[in-house]
């Protein structure tokens, strides 16, 4: 799709479909819009662990791209500590939180992940002037915004954050599985795979445990119900 006015002049805040993965914060630069905070967040459906989110204001030259950036559940790992190596080194503004397990818990996983993703744009040295997230819309900024579907393929700035907040989780799984050596943290993360729910099944929730999570619930009583009857089993 070409962008035009009546005249054939490009409007400077519509974006072509061939524009590219930089092609949004080039836009909304043009538009004067400049600096655009991209913000992702990582974790949200697994049940152990922390949700973590990224806020990144990438540097508006050629310098300032990332080496083959893209959505970083796209990239293999590698690619990713490379490319997170990179984001740091070279963006304007970066910040990266986490909401514990039990705050999800306390605030439900919608609520949870809206506040992180505030928090880590809240916690930028940089003031944006425009806002991109992936998927959830986030209010309370004080300037404009947009939630875009997929946002970590179509916008650079948004698939920086998701880079961000995918290897500091990860690392974070990396260093629980060596707390918690019963679950295979480090292999998938806490997301609900067929391994995750047999170790669950098997020794029941650790503290790290989402209890919003049905699997989580049900594994924590069955759980229980076995050390009862094992324990009235001695009793008898």
């Amino acid at each position: 799709m070409t962008a035009s006015d009546r005249r054939g002049t490009q409007r400077p805040w519509l974006v072509r479909r061939d524009s590219g993965i930089y092609g949004y914060e080039r836009a909304l630069a043009r538009a004067g819009l400049a600096p655009v905070a991209g913000a992702d967040e990582a974790g949200r459906g697994a049940c152990a662990g922390p949700l973590v989110a990224a806020a990144v204001i990438l540097a508006p030259t050629r310098a300032g791209q990332i080496t083959g950036l893209r959505d970083s559940k796209l990239m293999t790992p590698a690619a990713r500590e490379r490319a997170f190596d990179e984001i740091r080194r070279n963006a304007l503004a970066y910040a990266v939180v986490a909401v514990e397990s039990t705050e999800c818990d306390r605030l439900g996983m919608h609520v949870a992940n809206v506040q992180a993703l505030r928090r880590a744009l809240h916690r930028l040295d940089a003031a944006p002037r425009f806002v991109l997230t992936d998927g959830f819309g986030v209010d309370g900024l004080g300037v404009p915004g947009l939630a875009m579907w997929k946002g970590d393929r179509v916008a650079a700035c948004v698939a920086a954050a998701s880079v961000l907040a995918k290897v500091t989780r990860d690392r974070r799984m990396a260093e629980l599985a060596v707390a918690y050596p019963d679950f295979g943290f480090e292999v998938h993360k806490g997301y609900c795979t067929a391994e995750h729910q047999a170790a669950l099944d098997e020794h029941g929730p650790c503290p790290e445990h989402r209890r919003r999570f049905d699997n989580v619930v049900t594994a924590e009583r069955a759980h229980a119900g076995r050390r009862s009857a094992a324990t009235a089993g001695r009793r008898g």
